[in-house]
């Protein structure tokens, strides 16, 4: 099932012993368009200082309410990492966070998540063992925040067509199956649905997101209503009229690298 990124800002973030405070953002891999972390905004017991919690941690049922529950405790959590917000996460960084908790490195083998498709594979291939990938943790990292990405112009083949106003989450793998964009400036009122997929460029420095469509194709695609829940039907047609092999005919990718979007 897919879920909008702007839906799930501001819930609350559970954990076994009480709460820890609500979602404020959110950070993706811009190589493989998966979210890596959720920023919770922790409450008064960690003097609001912002945490990061992995979806390794989140239970999959969770979705369906406001409150999503981790398995961690708050001391647990009180000792993790401290992170600024306003600062790059380096993969550095990451590697800590990671010993921390004892999760595997998701950039350590070849699926979206290391060694499997979902972030359970965090767990099951046991602490990560830096020697074996030597220098992987020196490596730059690749995190974006979703609210930086927000707002960022949609460039078709022959103009722009919109911005970015939202993001459409797979909760099977938390990987980013749409960008959701607002044309209103174009064909007001309408909104469509493009995946990362068929990004040719990002221009981060611009702000700028490049799709190899041209405007027409994408102003008579089947529009998008967010009151609606997205079914497989509506990506199929999706998929069709943009003359597209649909992701879940796909097997798991061996390459993550096959999903990234070349950096302008």
């Amino acid at each position: 099932m897919l879920h909008s990124i702007a839906r799930l800002k501001g819930v609350t973030i559970q954990a076994t012993d009480g709460e820890i405070g609500k979602v404020g953002q959110f950070y993706f891999d811009d190589e493989t368009w998966a979210i890596r972390y959720l920023i919770v905004e922790a409450g008064s017991w960690l003097s609001g200082r912002p945490v990061l919690i992995s979806p390794a941690a989140l239970g999959h049922d969770a979705w369906n309410s406001r409150t999503l529950h981790v398995a961690l405790t708050k001391k647990k959590i009180q000792g993790s990492p401290p992170i600024d917000t306003q600062k790059p996460v380096s993969r550095q960084h990451e590697a800590a966070y990671m010993g921390y908790y004892g999760y595997t490195y998701y950039w350590h083998g070849p699926f979206l998540w290391g060694f499997g498709a979902s972030p359970a594979a965090l767990h099951e291939a046991g602490p990560a063992k830096p020697s074996r990938y030597p220098g992987a943790e020196s490596a730059d990292s690749h995190l974006r925040s979703t609210d930086e990405v927000k707002g960022y112009h949609i460039e078709s083949s022959d103009g722009e067509v919109g911005h970015v106003e939202d993001f459409l989450v797979d909760d099977s793998n938390w990987s980013i199956r749409y960008l959701e964009v607002d044309t209103q400036n174009w064909w007001p009122g309408k909104k469509v649905l493009v995946s990362p997929e068929w990004i040719d460029q990002v221009r981060w420095a611009d702000s700028i997101v490049r799709i190899g469509l041209a405007r027409e194709t994408i102003k008579q695609a089947p529009e998008y209503i967010e009151s609606q829940p997205i079914t497989r039907d509506f990506e199929a047609k999706l998929h069709d009229h943009y003359g597209r092999r649909a992701y879940w005919l796909t097997p798991p990718r061996q390459e993550p690298a096959a999903r990234r979007a070349k950096a302008g």
